[in-house]
């Protein structure tokens, strides 16, 4: 047994040896994307632990004093806990219960254009916005609604309506944010449905134009069920989201007026981490919410999968 042992292991060894050496190019060129994941994805893991410790930059990581549970208690018994949480949440279950549909709308009357130029006009048209930086995007809001030359604010006075200050209203927030953010992204995020739709065996809509289909019905039986699975991926990595806002969108876009509804977990972390040097307690805070955002997206793909049979695990 000793003696026909050995030469499998050395099989193995030699099989391994001899793959990474025939296939040496294919392995430099998935180097950078491992070199990628571990320094900027793995690494980091370590200091996690500074949520359970009274960090200090002097003493480092591992001389800090452990605390426990103590950042996460004072952030749960804060009196601003559960408006910080229901400002996230709620500004974040709006955007995507609006946001959602669009892209999947765009994608399917897009795919029903027939003129190439046409079609590629108004894909490049609606693919521009998502290029726009966040600070370009809170300039031009803050220009188009200002009180005094915005244009809304312009058109409301040629009506004899009074002008209002949009962007210190604190009700006008989600909905600006939200409309924004769907004008910026909409578009890009028809990609991945387009590219669906492109996959579809075109002997189907030549098989509905035989038995008299119209365009809704070829919508309706073709499109939306071949568009439901990716449909549910990406509702499902959304989810996954419910409490990790734009923060640099929410951070540009706040003033005194609105930060009854602006002030959300991001920007408070950012505030209170970097503007007063709180590491330990801002650590703790994105440690609960990466939990609560891994507990979502587990439980939104287990639902998924018993209803629809789609997942991504």
């Amino acid at each position: 047994m000793k003696v026909s042992g050995k030469p499998k292991a050395i099989r193995k060894k030699k099989s391994l040896a001899a793959a990474m050496r025939d296939n040496w190019q294919l392995y430099i060129l998935v180097l950078p994307a491992i070199i990628y994941f571990v320094v900027f994805n793995y690494l980091p893991l370590y200091g996690i632990q500074i949520a359970f410790k009274d960090y200090k930059a002097v003493d480092g990581i591992a001389g800090s004093a452990w605390v426990g549970l103590k950042h996460f208690k004072n952030f749960f018994n804060a009196y601003y806990f559960k408006r910080l949480l229901s400002n996230t949440l709620l500004l974040n279950v709006y955007y995507l219960l609006w946001s959602f549909p669009v892209p999947l709308i765009l994608a399917i009357f897009l795919n029903q254009i027939r003129g190439k130029k046409k079609k590629r006009f108004i894909q490049t048209s609606i693919y521009v916005p998502y290029f726009i930086s966040t600070v370009v995007l809170a300039g031009m809001l803050y220009i188009f609604l200002s009180p005094t030359s915005g244009i809304l604010n312009f058109a409301r006075t040629a009506m004899g309506l009074k002008a209002i200050d949009f962007m210190s209203e604190a009700t006008a927030f989600r909905p600006i944010y939200i409309i924004s953010g769907i004008w910026q992204a909409a578009g890009y995020g028809t990609i991945l449905y387009i590219a669906t739709l492109t996959g579809i065996d075109p002997s189907l809509y030549e098989a509905a134009e035989i038995d008299g289909a119209s365009i809704w019905q070829k919508i309706r039986f073709i499109d939306i069920p071949s568009l439901i699975p990716t449909a549910m991926m990406v509702f499902i990595l959304d989810c996954g989201k419910m409490l990790a806002s734009d923060t640099n969108k929410a951070l540009v876009m706040q003033t005194p007026g609105n930060i009854p509804t602006s002030d959300i977990i991001g920007v408070y972390v950012y505030n209170v981490g970097l503007g007063s040097g709180q590491f330990s307690y801002t650590a703790a805070i994105g440690l609960f919410v990466n939990i609560i955002n891994f507990i979502l997206i587990i439980s939104v793909n287990q639902v998924s999968k018993r209803m629809t049979d789609v997942g991504l695990f």
